[in-house]
Formats: structure tokens, sequence, C-alpha cells
């Protein structure tokens, strides 16, 4: 059997879609299965061990380039194969043409009546009922399994972090941190959209705050774009921190992420992969949906400000006072609740207690 999975972009909802790639492999363990995807979220994918097969979409470079010829090479290349189902998790346009491109007999996805979701339905041969955008991104993606007989609540990643990512984190982290043994915190502060950031002040309190309450190691994270905005948070500190912007891939990151005790984060693609990693995520919500699209699981905790506009879902705003209303205190106080918890797991561990089971308690 050939399975075509079609889930182009973003990082946070490429992370949102693996636990249904998982559930597939374990109902066909045998069927050859491929993901199409774009540059961004590449890395989540390239040697999942779910996977058979990656196809690259370069759409943004090829049609800036005007590069027809490479157009071509890959239309070839998604019409190679004759899938028994695709699967259209991106529900839009772009993932609607590339599912009519390519050969298929079931062509499953949402029905129209799915917000944003741009007539995808159209391209289709078997069409979901829409859900409500209310549920999480995650339990959306896995409603689309249920044609297929998979009706799992099971939820796994397995992103594939090598050898040589873990290496190259811990070679990160020593240069800078002479011991290892204080609570590693991660803090992502930058984000795409404009109101979904906080004031680079309280970031710079926050970060202040927690090396003085737990003489922690505080590193900050965030693309090569990022790095002058982070450098401004740490003219504004009283101690040392680290900044690896930039300095890092994707699965490199997710590598950091792993030896982090909490990461501390802006409503972007890097929260999703430090849930996806099992760390606790204290995670900062304005203009967003935290039950729609925030961190997965248990144990993480979401900040928000009490604004009766929020979530507004907008992109520019005047006041920001959903985020502006945010306190480094507020934040440093649910550091502190998933540190305990973590101090909570790791001395029952003898006992089989989960970072999970504990965090119910909580």
């Amino acid at each position: 059997m050939n399975i075509l999975i079609v889930k182009l972009s973003a990082i946070g909802d490429v992370i949102h879609t693996l636990p249904a790639l998982n559930a597939i492999r374990r109902h066909y363990p045998k069927a050859h299965i491929t993901w199409l995807v774009e540059e961004a979220a590449y890395p989540l994918v390239a040697n999942h061990p779910a996977l058979d097969r990656v196809l690259l979409s370069k759409r943004k470079q090829w049609v800036k380039d005007l590069a027809f010829k490479e157009i071509v090479g890959f239309i070839h290349q998604l019409r190679d194969t004759r899938y028994d189902i695709i699967l259209d998790f991106q529900s839009l346009l772009k993932s609607g043409v590339l599912v009519a491109l390519a050969r298929g007999t079931r062509k499953i996805g949402f029905d129209k009546g799915m917000e944003h979701a741009e007539c995808s339905h159209i391209f289709l041969n078997e069409r979901i009922a829409p859900v409500s955008m209310e549920l999480h991104a995650l339990l959306r993606y896995m409603r689309l399994l249920v044609p297929l007989g998979i009706e799992s609540d099971h939820i796994e990643y397995r992103l594939p972090i090598q050898d040589r990512d873990r290496q190259t984190a811990e070679e990160l982290l020593t240069s800078h941190f002479s011991l290892l043994t204080s609570h590693l915190i991660a803090i992502n502060p930058v984000t795409k959209w404009e109101t979904k950031l906080w004031q680079n002040e309280k970031f710079a309190h926050l970060a202040d705050l927690l090396i003085d309450k737990y003489q922690a190691n505080v590193f900050f994270t965030g693309a090569a774009e990022d790095f002058q905005i982070i450098e401004d948070i740490q003219s504004q500190m009283k101690y040392a921190s680290l900044n690896v912007a930039g300095k890092t891939s994707l699965m490199e990151l997710a590598a950091l992420y792993e030896k982090a005790d909490v990461l501390i984060s802006t409503d972007t693609g890097p929260m999703h992969l430090g849930a996806a990693v099992g760390i606790p995520v204290v995670a900062l919500f304005g203009p967003t949906a935290p039950w729609r699209t925030g961190p997965f699981g248990l144990g993480h905790q979401i900040i928000r400000s009490s604004q009766a506009c929020s979530p507004c879902f907008k992109r520019k705003c005047p006041t920001m006072t959903c985020m502006n209303e945010i306190l480094p205190e507020q934040v440093a106080a649910a550091v502190e609740k998933v540190l305990s918890v973590n101090i909570l797991c790791h001395a029952r561990k003898k006992v089989g207690v989960s970072f999970n089971d504990i965090a119910e308690i909580f």
C-alpha cells in the first residue's frame, strides 16, 4: 500500500501531524508512506523512522526564480507513484492543487466549512465532515484518520533527532556554562506576529529573576534574524546568559530543548518543538487561542491576561494590551510550578511515576 501525507507547513502544524503519521504506521506496518513538505519544516520529517520517502516542495523559491524546469521535475516526482491513499492535512489551496496533481485512488480531507480552507475540498473524492476549530489542531488532524479505521488516542512524535544533533547541543551548552548541575532554562522570545511579542525588558527581568532564585543556566533560542533582538534582551540583564539564535539546525534545537528543565516561549513553532521533546512549556498567549494551538499535553502552563478581546487572531494591534499586561512575576511563578513537578518526578522515578502523572495533580 502506498500512502501520501500532504502537510507542507508550518513547523508547529507539521509537529501536530506527526502523531497521525505514527498512528498510520502502527495501523499499516508494511505500507510505503511518503510525506510532501516545504523547506522550513523539512527537518521534522527527514529521517523520520515512520516514513519511507519525503518529497520536498521549494515552491516559494521556484516561483521567485521562475524555475520552470525544477517545477516540472517536482511534478514528475509527485506523479511517479500511484497512491492508494492521499491525506490532505493542510486544507489549503496550495495543498489542494498538489493533491489534484498527485495520482491517487482515495483523496481524503475535510469537507467545506473548515475555517480558512480555501476551497481545498474540491480536490478530494472523500470528504470528512468539518470539525470545530476550537478543537486542538493535533486532535483535528487525528480525526482525518477515521475513514482509515484508525481511532487512536496514543500521541507520539518520534522526532528524528540524531546523535550528532545531541553532540552539537552538548557542545554549545558546555562551551558557555561551566556546570550543568543547576536548572537549565530555555527562553524563546521572538515570533513573526507582532501581536504575539512580549517586551524585551520583561524577558530580561524574567531571566534575572530565574537566575537569582535558582542559580539557573539560561539560554535564548531563535532564528538568525532574532539574534540582535536577543542581544538587546541580554544587554538589559544583570546576569550572563547564552544566545544560540541562528546557531542550530531545527533538530539541534530540539536536542537543546531535550536538555532543558523548562521552555518559556511566545506562541511560535519552537514552543511546539519543546512540547514534542517532552519538556514542560510555559507559553505566553495574547491574540491566539491556546486551546486551539497551545503546547499539547499535560504539565504545560499557559500565561494570559484577562482582556475581553483576546483571542482576536490579529497580526496588528495599536495597544497589544493582552501581551503587555503579562508580568514577569506571573511567568516566574509558572516556572516554579513546573520545576516543582520535575523535582517530584525525579524523586519518584523508582515507582514509575511520570511527569504527566504528577502534572495532573497541578
